[in-house]
């Protein structure tokens, strides 16, 4: 089936066009025949995707970039009231949709899976997307990262199911109604929006108000945050819950997570019956993904063992533990994590994929706010690791705030007995762990930011 173009979508224009989220919707858009443009920061790859799908891509921001007969503009939260495309969308009454929206409206009549959590999001998402073409089902997809394997955030496809991340961090997730929403785990994050776990608790409880009749929650039963929920979500008449994880109480149980290198074997227990299969990425945290995935794909009506065994066809997603290249005897590995919880579960997938390797990491904090929040956390988690260089917060959005900066995060890693070197000037830290690195090491960049740029230095210089 291939849904229509909504009018408001016909002709738009995206402010930030280069970013995870709205590349992807702008990449869907363009597939079912919109005439896109929009405008970014930087050259890119995705830019140059964008261009291959015939969108229009300016680099910098200008009023200029905007055309007269835009339908539309579509911006992200981060978008600032004062950018010069938005000034001008307004001097030329041009309606402004938030991505949220745009991503709502490409999913209308279409059987809708949702995935919000505060992280593991992008991987559920996309071993969904992976194991529903693997069936042949085409579905459509929008991810917050690019497949390793298809290499794309977001595709049209001609197949009834649309597959979303949805971000919690603003509330946008709210506007969705999905026919299945996955809850991978619910904790606090995203400061500058949330003052307390009970508005985290109110804004997934809306999120899940948004299923429509006769859909289901799939939620982990093992996540504190999720659990509350769960039990919030039960008490209201009609709710459709399945649980999933380890424990007992679990609908679909995790019986068994055996680590085999690089990749996991799963066992679960599932209608009375159990079923194996493997899972292409190592650590437990992404194990439990594929469940979230299994059990969200059987609540869709898809036989369960043709699901699991198409599970297996995942082979990662750009940036979640990503292997950048090996030399000198050192594997160069980018993470993602940005979040205590995440940043301790790589640490842990790392220990248990290569038990007697040095793991040394190149962490970049990600936002002040999140740094004054959880920058204890933050230390406490690379005390896993066997040496660790912090860089300078990535401000991303924000402004920076007084008094909070990366020493937050060295001083709680030292009091937790961690080997750490601060290290500001960022071009500097190739050489730093060329000299730190030793044959059988595994180094790992690690954040939300351009952290991930430092991979190739790493190597070059370790190759030299």
């Amino acid at each position: 089936m291939t849904p229509g173009i909504p009018a408001a979508m016909e002709r738009p224009h995206f402010i930030g066009i280069g970013g995870a989220g709205m590349s992807g919707i702008a990449k869907i858009l363009a597939q079912r025949g919109a005439k896109v443009a929009g405008s970014d920061a930087k050259e890119s790859d995705t830019a140059e995707a964008l261009r291959a799908l015939g969108a229009t891509v300016h680099i910098g921001h200008a009023a200029g970039n905007l055309a007269d007969d835009a339908s539309c503009v579509v911006v992200s939260s981060a978008i600032r009231p004062d950018n010069p495309e938005l000034v001008r969308a307004a001097e030329l009454s041009v309606p402004v949709v938030h991505r949220s929206d745009a991503l709502a409206s490409l999913m209308g009549g279409l059987r809708a899976i949702a995935v919000a959590g505060t992280h593991g999001k992008t991987t559920t998402t996309s071993m969904l997307a992976v194991a529903l073409t693997e069936l042949n089902l085409d579905p459509s997809y929008a991810i917050g990262g690019d497949l390793a394997g298809p290499g794309t955030n977001a595709t049209h496809g001609e197949g009834e199911i649309f597959v979303a991340e949805a971000d919690e961090s603003d509330r946008s997730f709210q506007k969705y109604d999905p026919e299945v929403a996955i809850v991978l785990n619910v904790e606090l994050d995203h400061h500058a929006n949330y003052a307390s776990m009970d508005e985290i608790h109110e804004s997934f409880e809306a999120f899940t108000d948004k299923i429509v009749p006769g859909g289901t929650l799939v939620i982990s039963a093992d996540q504190a945050g999720a659990v509350e929920l769960t039990a919030r979500v039960r008490e209201r008449a009609g709710a459709n819950v399945v649980t999933y994880g380890e424990a007992d109480s679990a609908d679909v149980r995790v019986h068994r997570i055996t680590p085999r290198g690089l990749t996991s074997e799963v066992t679960v227990l599932l209608g009375g019956k159990y079923l194996t299969f493997t899972v292409s990425v190592p650590g437990r945290h992404y194990a439990l993904n594929a469940v979230a995935a299994l059990a969200a794909g059987v609540a869709l009506g898809i036989p369960a063992h043709n699901l699991a065994s198409a599970l297996g066809k995942y082979t990662g997603v750009k940036r979640r533990l990503q292997l950048k290249g090996e030399a000198a005897g050192v594997q160069v590995i980018d993470s993602y994590a940005h979040h205590p919880t995440e940043m301790t579960a790589d640490l842990e997938a790392m220990r248990g994929a290569a038990a007697d390797a040095r793991i040394l990491v190149v962490f970049q904090p990600h936002l002040f706010s999140r740094t004054q929040e959880l920058g204890t956390e933050m230390g406490q988690a690379l005390a896993l690791a066997d040496a660790s260089v912090v860089l300078d917060i990535y401000p991303a959005r924000e402004d920076p705030v007084p008094g909070v900066t990366s020493e937050l995060i060295i001083d709680a890693a030292r009091a937790a007995g961690a080997d750490v070197t601060p290290l500001s000037d960022k071009t500097a830290v190739p050489g730093v762990i060329a000299g730190m690195a030793k044959p059988g090491d595994l180094v790992l960049t690690m954040g939300a930011g351009d952290v991930t740029d430092l991979g190739p230095q790493i190597l070059d210089h370790l190759s030299s």
